[in-house]
């Protein structure tokens, strides 16, 4: 008897598969993740702001600038995130490094929803604001729906193509929205700045302490979407350097034209008709009332183009979002491994592209025979993306007491020490803040919370049942899946 073994005529021979990783091409810099992450929450000031004014009312500035300052305390926890971690992830990376699987994909999970509620009502409120020039886009529900599921369907197969196409359309597109909407508020300002009627209108529709509270819990929907620059971590080029800095030139454009636009429509309309009559359309309603015909007939028609612009650019980066999560979760083994499969010629996540832009569409169905089934979707939209920033919070938090040694090429400043650990101030007053607003908006809006926990409670039947025929205990931490 000899040892070992030989192959004899006949034998069949087992070669084991090369283990590979995929990996996303690195070809973005800081102005298209700028453009991807301004596009997804500059474009809520379209309808945010009319929101909030329903339960704020004179307040809306001060309510948008309180949430405006968490939303700093969450950029600022991305920014050193995304500098450590690079991946395709967002917050569910970070929750995977700071925490475990469990934490991870409760993280993704939420934002999945929010992205898919980003794709359809962003892709269903282009056709009215382009309604200024063909009437049937806005008064049809079945032209408006159709022109809808169109856009998506175009903008999957941009991004089927290659995430560069698109970049080049997000950086375009924010220039003219960045630009248009810096001409507005000057111009308003200029034409209709009256200190006297600005302190009448805030003070003579002062809200409630309780309806003050959820005019700023409902404000943090004007500042959700910053995820999507993190998501793109993985194919930015130095995204070390190039991801803060897209993130911090991000904070301080949207602060500023949020502050502006806010206050200027104080200026050109009332409290009342702000929160009636402009609600689904509060730029279009400055623009409306600017007293100069020969300058409103122009903006008019700039504005119908910004909305549509603005929009598109964020059904596009929650497209480029949810895709980039759903690979990142593949990867590491919290959902099924298919969702991350690239392309072999494009680089892109071809199957979750896909697969989601699937799910956004049927959302969009009922849009067809019932055009207001969305009216409660906002809040619903902030439900999964606070859920998220309050786990992105926490791993940040953590990472600083289990993991200190890790290089951080972006540190937060102000941090306090405590039993040796240098916590910083921003991610835990962040913490505190997105927290109490999630409860807030928890309580006080039914059909979110409704909705939302049901979403949860289904991903996690899905996450326990593929941990269990993957049989994986549920609290580790998996390292990339083979392919």
């Amino acid at each position: 008897m000899t040892s070992g073994w030989h192959i004899k005529p006949g034998d069949k021979v087992f070669r084991p598969r090369r283990i590979r990783r995929y990996h996303l091409r690195r070809v973005l810099g800081v102005a298209a993740v700028f453009s991807a992450g301004y596009g997804n929450v500059g474009s809520s000031i379209s309808y945010a702001l009319g929101i909030v004014s329903l339960a704020a009312v004179g307040a809306t500035p001060l309510a948008l600038g309180i949430a405006g300052i968490l939303f700093v305390f969450t950029a600022l926890t991305y920014a050193e995130g995304s500098a450590m971690f690079p991946e395709a992830g967002g917050s569910a990376s970070f929750a995977r490094h700071g925490f475990n699987d469990f934490v991870s994909f409760l993280s993704g999970w939420a934002l999945m929803l929010s992205y898919v509620v980003t794709i359809s009502i962003s892709a269903f409120t282009i056709p009215p604001y382009l309604g200024y020039f063909w009437a049937p886009l806005k008064e049809s529900p079945i032209i408006g729906t159709a022109v809808s599921i169109g856009i998506m369907l175009f903008l999957m197969m941009l991004n089927l193509i290659g995430i560069k196409g698109t970049s080049i359309l997000n950086v375009w597109s924010a220039v003219i929205d960045l630009v248009t909407r810096i001409l507005l508020v000057l111009v308003g300002f200029v034409l209709l700045f009256n200190p006297s009627l600005l302190w009448h209108r805030i003070v003579d529709h002062w809200p409630t302490a309780e309806n003050l509270v959820l005019g700023i819990a409902l404000a943090s929907i004007a500042y959700t979407g910053i995820e999507t620059a993190s998501q793109m971590a993985e194919e930015t080029r130095r995204p070390e350097k190039n991801v803060p800095r897209a993130l911090v030139l991000m904070m301080i454009a949207v602060l500023a034209i949020f502050a502006g636009i806010s206050i200027v429509s104080l200026l050109a309309v009332s409290p009342e008709q702000l929160a009636s009559e402009w609600a689904r359309d509060p730029v279009a309603g400055i623009a409306a009332n600017i007293p100069m015909a020969v300058i409103a007939n122009i903006f008019k028609p700039l504005i119908g183009i910004l909305a549509g612009t603005i929009l598109l650019i964020a059904t596009n980066a929650g497209l480029i979002g949810i895709s980039r999560l759903a690979f990142s979760l593949g990867q590491y083994n919290l959902m099924p491994s298919v969702l991350s499969r690239v392309h072999p010629k494009f680089k892109t996540p071809y199957f979750s592209i896909i697969i989601f832009t699937v799910i956004a569409i049927a959302i969009l169905i009922p849009g067809f025979f019932a055009p207001d089934v969305f009216a409660n979707i906002g809040a619903l939209y902030a439900f999964g993306s606070l859920l998220a920033f309050m786990f992105s919070h926490a791993a940040i938090i953590s990472l600083r007491i289990r993991k200190p040694e890790l290089p951080r090429p972006f540190k937060l400043k102000g941090n306090i020490k405590i039993m040796g650990c240098e916590l910083p101030v921003t991610a835990v007053l962040g913490l505190l803040s997105t927290f109490t607003v999630w409860i807030i908006i928890s309580i006080t809006q039914p059909f979110s919370s409704c909705v939302g926990f049901i979403w949860v409670a289904v991903g996690l039947v899905i996450y326990c049942l593929y941990r269990q025929k993957r049989r994986m205990p549920l609290l580790s931490v998996s390292k990339s899946a083979a392919k």
